[in-house]
């Protein structure tokens, strides 16, 4: 199993971010993903998750109405799309599967917003 992270990077407060996350391995197509994140001193945290068909999502409070996830089940890819960003949202952002009983991560992708 691999997750690979991109589209990271430092942004403005307000601005956007799209990020994808290409799996390989297993077969993308019958899991649940998940993206969490972990700002510095802080515990990793779930910020979105998306069902195998993607016709469900659910998503941390603080990010409702501002966060995106999605997927593209063709290209083996999960997306999350962050716009209007604030400070807080400054993380380390991670894919994530949960398969045969084990949780696999990717290698995180850095998000910084600051002026």
């Amino acid at each position: 199993v691999q997750l690979v992270e991109s589209g990271g990077g430092l942004v403005q407060p307000g601005g956007s971010l799209r990020l994808s996350c290409a799996a390989s391995g297993f077969t993308f197509s019958n899991y649940y993903m998940r993206w969490y994140r972990q700002a510095p001193g802080k515990e990793r945290e779930l910020v979105a998750g998306i069902t195998s068909a993607g016709d469900t999502t659910d998503y941390a409070d603080s990010v409702k109405g501002r966060f995106t996830i999605s997927r593209d089940n063709a290209k083996n890819t999960v997306y999350l799309q962050m716009n209007s960003l604030k400070p807080e949202d400054t993380a380390v952002y991670y894919c994530t599967v949960r398969r045969l009983g084990v949780r696999k991560w990717g290698q995180g992708t850095q998000v910084t917003v600051s002026s």
